[in-house]
């Protein structure tokens, strides 16, 4: 951990004022942006720590969401998805206004019910250059995109890859009536296996942008 400045310490823990939440350093959390109408800012808790005033700071590792990122988001990014930055900042902790969990895109994929709360991150971002990491994903289907956890794909029982309704010709509920499913390839007479690909998530920039955050 950081060395605190003189007149300052380090907190164990935050209670959100108006709620009886509790912040500690690693948990993640909704900020209040500066423009009400932008949805709230992600961020994931590295430190807390007060003035002699006992005025609360707190510093955050942002998370971006796909539309705050160099390349936009894309049709593979799901709904919740977010990727954790490079991007650190001191904020004051009166514009944290909830909590939230942010999942491995493993676990978020079991989820039974996805909460207003409830987000996902399978790749971390480097804000100045637009870099992911990993850099590359499997991909799914015969339009090899990789897999978006919102959209409903059915597995082929020959070649085990996953397809979307949309792709093999039919509507989501029939898809959601199969007993078994076999693609194109699988149930033609041509076995051929196509091999296995990787998708570039990273857009093909180097330039730098300005962070879209500013301290308060």
């Amino acid at each position: 951990m950081a060395k605190t400045k003189p007149g300052k310490k380090d907190l164990d823990s935050y209670s959100i004022k108006g709620t009886n939440k509790i912040v500690r350093p690693g948990d993640c959390v909704l900020m209040r942006p500066s423009d009400s109408d932008k949805p709230p800012y992600v961020a994931r808790v590295e430190k807390l720590e007060s003035d002699h005033r006992n005025n609360v700071k707190v510093k955050v590792r942002w998370y971006y969401r796909p539309e705050e990122s160099i390349g936009g988001r894309r049709q593979f990014h799901g709904a919740k998805e977010l990727f954790l930055s490079d991007h650190f900042d001191m904020q004051s902790a009166h514009t944290i206004e909830g909590k939230c969990i942010v999942h491995s895109f493993k676990n978020y994929t079991k989820l039974e019910n996805v909460g207003p709360e409830d987000y996902f991150c399978r790749f971390e971002y480097k804000a100045a250059t637009g870099g992911f990491t990993p850099d590359r994903v499997a991909v799914y289907c015969k339009c090899e995109m990789p897999y978006n956890p919102d959209d409903l794909m059915v597995q082929c029982e020959g070649c085990k890859d996953w397809f979307h309704p949309s792709c093999m010709g039919m509507t989501i509920e029939e898809a959601k009536k199969l007993e078994h499913f076999l693609c194109s390839d699988c149930s033609s007479e041509d076995d051929g296996k196509r091999p296995l690909s990787s998708f570039h998530v990273s857009p093909p920039v180097e330039s730098k942008v300005e962070s879209k955050r500013r301290k308060r």
